[in-house]
């Protein structure tokens, strides 16, 4: 079936407004729940546009490379390839982040995380992102502070690849020359020297649990990386092993910050008090579901 009202193939019209509504429609036959808002932004992306360009001059002709490339692009999300990984970039905490499939993509729900670490975080402190991915949280408590210092850990390097390109743009060329963001290849602390210490530690783990991931929408399920999803059979298996082992990486009242599932703030707050960890505390997402949970680190010898 072809869309409604406006050629399709090599018929399609060449104006800001004949294909946008032609991306429109194709979309919505390949069932992206977004349509209307993906084909303006492909639109935006591939004509170099925004929005108020293309209302007020939706009869614009626009390049035959304009063209091209946003029939490709169209077509390209109506395979469920994410609208992220097709643009190469995603908004997260005010920044712009480069993406592709080696990392997860950064979600709205994640600036939780950032915010109250943010609250919690004082100048010169010296920050762990355990894995980082796109670096997104790393990179943006560095921005939003004065003189604190972190490292990001993963164990894929094509993902940490792209955390240096991130931290570069934003932060700037020097940042990895002058330490304040450093990135290494290992297996959570597998890549941390054993008597390293720091006053944040925080993470977004794989927590998704092994037999849901095939019920995950197309975009996620099929093109996101599987090892930044996958939390083993309860989705707790990473949460046990950060826990167990952030202690002899924290400084005498260093915290601990995790983003959770939201079926998951109970079991991964008696996992931290069983460890030891005090005041523990969940937070909520903008949807209220549980979405973080802190702990504070208590050791015989402070910092």
């Amino acid at each position: 079936m072809k869309p409604q009202n406006v050629c399709v193939g090599s018929d399609i019209g060449r104006s800001y407004e004949e294909l946008y509504e032609w991306g429109r429609q194709r979309l919505s036959l390949a069932k992206i729940s977004e349509a209307q808002l993906d084909a303006r932004l492909l639109l935006e992306w591939c004509c170099g546009a925004d929005r108020n360009t293309l209302l007020v001059h939706g009869d614009h002709v626009v390049s035959a490379e304009e063209y091209d490339g946003y029939r490709q692009a169209v077509e390209r999300r109506s395979r469920r390839i994410p609208l992220q990984y097709i643009t190469g970039e995603q908004e997260f905490m005010g920044l712009t982040f480069e993406v592709n499939t080696n990392v997860l993509i950064p979600r709205q729900d994640t600036e939780i995380l950032v915010e109250e670490v943010l609250k919690n975080l004082h100048d010169g402190m010296h920050i762990l992102d355990l894995c980082t991915g796109s670096g997104c949280i790393l990179v943006s408590l560095l921005q939003y502070s004065n003189d604190s210092t972190g490292i990001g850990t993963d164990y894929s390097e094509p993902a940490l690849q792209v955390a240096r390109q991130n931290a570069e743009r934003i932060l700037g060329k020097s940042a990895a020359e002058k330490g304040r963001a450093l990135f290494r290849q290992g297996d959570l602390f597998q890549a941390i020297d054993k008597e390293e210490k720091f006053d944040l530690i925080v993470s977004n783990p794989p927590y998704i649990r092994t037999d849901v991931i095939k019920t995950l929408m197309p975009e996620v399920r099929d093109y996101e990386p599987i090892l930044a999803l996958d939390g083993r059979e309860d989705g707790l298996f990473f949460y046990r092993r950060i826990i167990e082992q952030a202690g002899a990486h924290l400084y005498g009242g260093g915290m601990l910050f995790l983003e959770i599932g939201y079926d998951q703030g109970e079991d991964v707050s008696r996992l931290l008090r069983e460890t030891g960890y005090t005041d523990v505390e969940i937070y909520k997402d903008y949807a209220g579901n549980d979405r973080v949970v802190q702990g504070t680190y208590r050791s015989i010898v402070a910092k």
